[in-house]
């Protein structure tokens, strides 16, 4: 199946949501890099499940691949993509959506789990142009599971640490046929596919299911544009400052930046998340 072509997005508002107490923080000292730790001696122990460490230097790379600046000791890149050596890596997939270069592979392998408008025509994020999935029952979401489960196993062999499932926030382009409950409980699935294959999963974007990050199993979270809606408060009290912020103007950045910089990891990129070398590419830390 084609992997994300990749594209950063300018988020929609998000509602705030009252935070319940803040995650557990990381056990141990340092950035741990190994998923694959196995502890105790019996051979089907789960790996070892390893977060972030809170405020290192990060580099948003789903563009495209490329050398990480100095310092940079976590990045993120697309799932399709190596993983960086000697890094903690995150890899990206998109989870809640299909985007335009694989719904025909949609339509002719699970055609009913797209959703779609009382015409029978798919429901899409208009912004991108990507078929929203249909995660509101059950059946469709374990069926789901096992086509975006591969997925994250195929990130865990290609030796990233960690996982971003994108467009968490589906409903809110769903016209009311999708609720937070129903992606919520879509998450839970893929974090605990995450956690069985070694793989610590992040939140992305959303205040709205902050209060469910422990039910659901978010280990950490990837967050844009939370300068820009005054929210990167909310997500670094609720991940003990596992928090990777993602800016995308100058102005959004310096608020990012006075609001959390000393305490969680924040970078400006360019809106096309450009590799190094290209016209356009932006890469700054607080």
């Amino acid at each position: 199946m084609p992997h994300h072509a990749v594209r950063p997005l300018l988020r929609r508002k998000r509602a705030l949501a009252a935070l319940a107490g803040g995650a557990a923080a990381a056990a141990g000292a340092g950035l741990l890099l190994s998923h694959a730790a196995v502890t105790g001696s019996a051979a089907d122990a789960a790996p070892e499940v390893v977060p972030p460490t809170a405020h290192v230097r990060f580099d948003y790379q789903l563009g495209g691949a490329y050398p990480p600046p100095a310092g940079v000791a976590a990045v993120s890149r697309d799932r399709g993509a190596e993983p960086a050596d000697g890094l903690y890596n995150v890899c990206y997939v998109n989870a809640f959506q299909a985007q335009p270069d694989a719904l025909d592979w949609w339509r002719e392998n699970g055609p009913d789990l797209l959703l779609r408008d009382a015409d029978g025509e798919p429901v899409e994020d208009d912004a991108w142009g990507e078929a929203l999935l249909d995660t509101s029952t059950a059946a469709k979401r374990t069926r789901l599971a096992e086509i975006v489960g591969d997925w994250i196993d195929g990130c865990a062999t290609s030796g990233f640490q960690a996982v971003e499932p994108d467009n968490l926030d589906s409903y809110e382009r769903s016209d009311g046929l999708l609720t937070p409950a129903h992606n919520a409980a879509f998450a839970e699935l893929l974090a605990d596919r995450a956690h069985a294959a070694g793989l610590a999963i992040g939140q992305k974007n959303t205040t709205d299911l902050l209060e469910r990050r422990k039910e659901i199993g978010f280990d950490f979270a990837v967050v844009e544009e939370c300068g820009r809606y005054g929210e990167c408060g909310d997500f670094a009290s609720a991940y003990d400052d596992r928090v990777f912020v993602v800016e995308y103007t100058d102005r959004d950045f310096a608020k990012a930046c006075a609001s959390v910089g000393a305490e969680v990891s924040v970078v400006r990129r360019d809106l096309g998340v450009l590799p190094a070398g290209r016209p356009g590419h932006v890469y700054r830390v607080c």
